[in-house]
């Protein structure tokens, strides 16, 4: 009979083993919650390269038909670099080719007031290429000397930046 009661008795967790739960529960979360920080902010400067995706077509459409680097916004034939905003970017300016993609707005206090650059270059058949941030330009390619001002990219560390832009 003393069997069949303390078999009944033990029933549920112990609160060690709770206690190991929780703390591994505590572990997974100390890692997720900076991963998922990082992520974000990727996902933010993803936002300006896309909406500067424009400016690289009007830059490679005025280089095309024109054989010279645009020297602003307006020749380039695109709005004003402070009007050109999003959720997460407070301008896109042109620079003699060479754009550049200011951050602010609602974005990520680590990326207040970077900024990304978009450097344009020229493959061996003359087709415009880019570089973008702190990488180099694809095999084969290189800056065109003709006046180029590179993109500025200033405050934003390598790992907030996409892959293509790493060195």
């Amino acid at each position: 009979m003393l069997k069949n009661i303390s078999k009944s008795l033990q029933k549920g967790f112990t609160l060690i083993e709770l206690m190991i739960v929780v703390a591994i529960i505590g572990i997974l979360a100390a890692i997720a919650i900076p991963a998922y920080q990082d992520y974000v902010i990727r996902s933010q400067v993803s936002e300006g390269l896309a909406m500067a995706a424009a400016s690289k077509v009007a830059v490679a459409e005025f280089y095309a038909n024109r054989g010279t680097w645009p020297v602003d916004n307006s020749e380039a034939g695109i709005g004003v670099g402070s009007q050109i905003q999003g959720k997460y970017v407070s301008g896109i300016t042109i620079a003699a080719g060479g754009i550049t993609v200011f951050y602010g707005n609602d974005v990520n206090d680590n990326i207040t007031s970077a900024t990304i650059g978009l450097t344009p270059g020229a493959s061996r058949n003359g087709d415009v290429v880019w570089a973008c941030g702190n990488s180099t330009f694809p095999s084969g390619a290189s800056i065109i000397a003709s006046g180029v001002t590179p993109g500025v990219t200033a405050a934003l560390a390598n790992k907030y930046m996409p892959s293509s832009c790493r060195p």
